[in-house]
């Protein structure tokens, strides 16, 4: 990006500053040599260098920006930016993406071509109020979200809503959605798939998920994975499960179906920004036990205030360890060959613009303290938490995870919640998994 023939108008090099031989790290090309497919200067690239690259003392950066506040945002390493995508589409001449099939905010009146059964004894309610999730935290107008009101109606009463007919090209997916129950701890939200039933017509149906109140009537997130080879429609049904008024209501809200596997562990930490203005560096954040596929216990440490810091201010940490689990006597250990990935959560309502920042780790046969190998049974190599009974093995991770100031930046602690995503996955079924089938010749 630093390149480019236009890059003099938004960023200062400084040559004087870069370490001798190394200045044609910075060496500007015209456009026939560099092509920015007609898409503006961006600051947010992938491809961007940091402020401090190539340089020859520490205090003193190599590039500063034209506009004072991309300066902490270059040589960001979270994903791809927005304008990344754009480029990247328009060179390789992608249409379409690979892996949506769907995503839906609501915030149009044709509701994603979503549709009400004209069967039961309810309705979801297309609803402009401050209880939308796509613009909270955002200082605009009410937004819209779907809303079943059970504050009255009889005990059952439901309302089924269904996706547009949708055509997938693999047989795996993840419908992810955002949901929030404010009535009774009896109400209840089921996840269904429709689909085809073997003459071309889309209505055998197979329930996914119930999800049940319960005392958080905060926003949640959820993911249901899914099995479907052919054309199909999700639903959401949402049922008033108490005859006497509830005062409540089901709300959803930022719908995504992607062609991809459902991460194993979901932890949503609330009142992350409190946490963070009341942390000091003994400040640790241990995960609820989560289990892998294969079977084995694993959790998530979070330090907030890492104690690494640099120009752009202070770092939030995470780790990755195991965790002794009721399958601990038939697993495998030491533990190795797999393949750890931690997500931190960008909730921008459009699953396309979303910069998650994540981070991957291979567990192999190194040792840490005391000669004994990280990835041994937790209750050999770790230590006892007394908050839960659990043995936790030794953890590994980044104390560079993600920046306070992105943190804040971007959508990372949308109602305050930090939402991180966590897999444990044998290397060898991943990639069984990745390769697609060669065709028959």
């Amino acid at each position: 990006m630093q390149s480019r023939q236009d890059r003099d108008d938004y960023v200062k090099i400084w040559l004087d500053q870069v370490i001798e031989g190394l200045e044609h790290n910075f060496n500007k090309y015209d456009d026939s040599f560099v092509t920015d497919l007609n898409t503006p200067y961006d600051y947010e690239s992938v491809m961007h260098y940091r402020p401090f690259a190539f340089n020859k003392d520490p205090a003193i950066p190599t590039i500063t920006t034209n506009i004072p506040e991309f300066y902490k945002i270059i040589g960001q390493y979270l994903d791809f930016s927005e304008m990344d995508i754009v480029r990247l589409n328009r060179m390789y001449n992608c249409s379409s993406s690979l892996t949506l099939l769907d995503q839906c905010a609501f915030e149009k009146i044709n509701i994603c071509g979503m549709v009400q059964s004209s069967t039961d004894d309810g309705d979801w309610v297309h609803l402009k109020s401050s209880e939308d999730h796509t613009l909270s935290g955002q200082c605009r107008d009410l937004g819209y979200t779907m809303h079943f009101d059970t504050s009255s109606g009889q005990a059952e009463r439901s309302a089924l809503i269904e996706s547009r007919i949708l055509y997938p090209k693999r047989k795996l997916q993840c419908l992810q959605f955002f949901y929030k129950m404010t009535g009774s701890a009896k109400d209840r939200l089921v996840v269904w798939a429709r689909m085809d039933d073997g003459t071309g017509e889309v209505r055998k149906l197979k329930k996914l998920q119930t999800i049940w109140a319960d005392e958080d009537k905060t926003w949640k997130i959820a993911h249901v994975p899914m099995q479907v080879g052919a054309k199909f429609r999700y639903a959401f049904q949402a049922v008033k499960g108490d005859s006497s008024s509830s005062g409540g209501g089901i709300f959803i809200d930022d719908i995504s179906l992607t062609e991809t596997h459902c991460p194993a562990a979901v932890w949503r930490i609330q009142n992350f920004s409190s946490i963070l203005e009341k942390a000091d560096y003994s400040t640790v954040l241990n995960s609820p036990r989560f289990y892998s596929p294969e079977g084995y216990g694993f959790g998530i440490q979070v330090i907030p205030l890492s104690g690494y810091s640099d120009y752009a201010g202070n770092y939030t940490g995470l780790y990755f360890h195991l965790i002794s689990g009721d399958n601990d006597i038939v697993m495998q250990w030491p533990a190795v060959n797999r393949q750890a990935t931690i997500v931190v959560m960008d909730q921008d309502p459009d699953i396309r613009l979303r910069m998650s920042s994540a981070r991957s780790l291979t567990t192999d046969l190194s040792k840490g303290n005391g000669e004994q190998l990280l990835w041994d049974n937790p209750k050999k190599v770790g230590t006892l938490d007394p908050s839960d009974g659990f043995w936790r093995g030794p953890s590994k991770g980044w104390n560079t995870f993600i920046k306070h100031y992105d943190l804040h930046r971007r959508n990372y602690l949308k109602n305050d919640d930090l939402i991180i995503f966590v897999d444990f996955e044998d290397l060898t079924s991943l990639i069984k998994s990745e390769v697609p089938t060669a065709p028959k010749v």
